[in-house]
């Protein structure tokens, strides 16, 4: 019997220009309304905020309230299954900072975060 690699699974999950940055934003503040999650990552598009928060909520990872009321008001939270990302989550801001700093103990601190180029 063959065992295939479910991490393509979790990469499935996370992957996107904004789903990461999300996330951090739902951890790090608990509920937004949509337009408060809109306000703290300025340059992501109302379309694309949506569609991302569609497939997280898809994935059971964030949860979607929406308040029958005039106007209307939608919140979103991390669920308590998507709570379990947070190891995983702490694991890859931690290793980010670690290569930083190895980066700048390399090519020093203004390189750190450029592509070397050929020469």
């Amino acid at each position: 019997m063959t065992t295939y690699c479910k991490f393509e699974t979790a990469l499935d999950i996370l992957i996107g220009k904004w789903k990461p940055v999300i996330l951090l934003r739902l951890f790090s503040n608990g509920t937004m309304r949509f337009s408060e999650l809109q306000k703290s990552i300025p340059d992501i598009t109302k379309k694309m905020l949506t569609q991302q928060l569609r497939e997280l909520e898809y994935n059971d990872i964030i949860h979607r309230e929406v308040y029958h009321q005039i106007p209307p008001k939608v919140e979103y939270s991390i669920t308590a299954y998507g709570q379990r990302m947070t190891p995983l989550l702490q694991a890859m801001n931690d290793w980010g900072m670690a290569h930083i700093a190895h980066l700048d103990e390399l090519y020093g601190e203004d390189q750190s975060a450029e592509p070397l180029e050929s020469k």
